[in-house]
């Protein structure tokens, strides 16, 4: 049976090589000249660029899987154990280190010591994050207020939330705990910190995304068969007959333009945006429900400094414009002697609205503050990467407007981080919905099968 996948990301993959793998005829659509969808490559001044510095935990056990998949475990590496090195102006740096003892007691010795709060604010933040365990993320009532609403009413002021709950929340639900969904927060501190010892240890891509994802990525489509149109925009998705048609352009596709693409199955896999004006035709209703889906954008500052001024593989900052900055020396290829760091800001909206000047002068100022060996250093190179959309908003009432992949018609399949996967917008996330359309698309595949081999005994019958 031919299915027709649209979006060349992790969760169109996934669906894509689970499909031809079950004898199924695979043709993946993808609007950009490459894979790997929000997890791609770029060149720029000399350096190799990824759209955005992504982790994954060790409890990720579905992306981790894609990557054993495609041969890329070599291009990642886990933490033997979950550490934060922390930085703040004017402070030494404070590791957040989990011990071998079960969850949740594997963080009460980094809570205690933790100098960025006070002796009772320690204690309440404890206190907090035993009330947080016991939530139920799948609890609707959950969805009607603010993780950080939540943490008030428990004891969490704003220096706490920011010194310690922030950390957390910014870079996995893309939004501060003040904005995020306290269904999607709870699931995200359950799942990645408090379930077990180790579930939180974080991994880091040592490659670029490009050697990592989608040159892998493409060597694995064309191992089981899927036919890859690359540069081929999807516009439209309409009835035709029993199946469905893909309308839409690509240079390498000049015979199918006018007809267009004719499959049974048709899975939906790009941003919950575009996905709206696909599904219009279709499921107008639906198509709705995600255009009241709102995005969160991502920013990420890069400079490039003439000497090593940073020890560490990544650190988190607090009382700092900076979130999170990474070590990107060795994937991104600078010259000798130099090292390039990444400053990822995860909901900025603020930083979204600052001229590069701006920024520029916002962030080496805020890195001097924190790394003393930058305040001496030249900066070789400057630039900002900024993803207007980089995932959906995971603000409160979110949860009712994720469908699941399955639709009312027929055929149709959705992925995508936005759909119902439980997690919020990531790795994890994209990959568990290119399985779960994979599953929807085989079911109905095999009822169209059936119903197929129906028809012909009852014409034999006839006959």
């Amino acid at each position: 049976m031919k299915v027709v996948v649209i979006g060349g990301g992790l969760a169109g993959i996934t669906a894509a090589i689970a499909l031809a793998k079950a004898n199924n005829e695979v043709t993946l659509l993808e609007a950009k000249p490459r894979l790997g969808g929000a997890t791609m490559s770029f060149h720029r001044d000399g350096l190799v660029i990824d759209t955005g510095q992504h982790v994954f935990l060790r409890c990720c056990t579905a992306y981790r899987g894609l990557l054993a998949r495609l041969g890329s475990e070599r291009g990642v590496v886990v933490q033997e154990r979950l550490q934060i090195p922390v930085l703040s102006p004017g402070r030494e740096t404070v590791v957040l280190r989990r011990d071998r003892l079960p969850a949740p007691l594997h963080l009460a010795r980094a809570l205690m010591g933790y100098p960025q709060l006070t002796r009772s604010m320690r204690l309440r933040a404890a206190r907090a994050a035993f009330a947080l365990g016991r939530l139920d993320p799948d609890d609707e009532t959950l969805e009607r207020q603010t993780l950080g609403e939540w943490l008030a009413a428990h004891g969490q002021g704003p220096d706490a939330v920011a010194a310690l709950w922030d950390l957390i929340a910014l870079p996995t639900l893309n939004l501060p705990a003040a904005q995020a969904s306290l269904g999607l927060g709870a699931f995200v501190f359950q799942t990645g910190l408090l379930a077990s010892a180790s579930a939180g240890d974080i991994g880091f891509h040592e490659h670029p995304l490009s050697e990592v994802i989608a040159e892998p990525a493409r060597r694995a489509l064309a191992r089981a068969g899927v036919e890859v149109r690359l540069g081929w925009r999807a516009e439209s998705i309409e009835r035709a007959g029993s199946g469905l048609r893909v309308r839409g352009s690509g240079a390498d596709a000049p015979n199918t333009q006018d007809d267009g693409l004719l499959a049974p199955a048709v899975i939906v896999a790009v941003p919950h945006a575009r996905a709206a004006g696909l599904l219009d035709t279709l499921a107008s209703g639906l198509a709705g429900g995600l255009r009241q889906m709102e995005s969160s954008p991502i920013v990420n500052v890069h400079v490039v400094y003439d000497r090593p001024v940073c020890e560490h593989r990544f650190a988190a900052g607090v009382d700092t414009p900076v979130q999170y900055l990474f070590d990107r020396t060795a994937a991104g290829g600078v010259p000798s002697g130099c090292q390039y760091l990444a400053v990822s800001l995860s909901g900025a909206e603020r930083e979204m609205q600052m001229s590069l000047d701006e920024l520029r002068e916002c962030f080496l100022r805020a890195l001097s503050a924190l790394l003393p060996r930058a305040r001496d250093a030249r900066v070789e190179s400057f630039f900002a990467t900024r993803e207007h959309a980089a995932t959906f908003r995971a603000v409160p009432g979110v949860a009712r407007l994720r469908p699941g992949a399955h639709t009312s018609t027929p055929g149709l399949v959705l992925a995508g981080t936005w759909t119902d996967t439980g997690w919020p917008a990531t790795l994890e996330g994209a990959v568990l919905s290119g399985h779960a359309a994979a599953g929807v698309a085989l079911a109905e595949l095999e009822l169209e099968q059936g119903e197929a081999d129906g028809r012909a005994v009852g014409e034999r019958g006839a006959a």
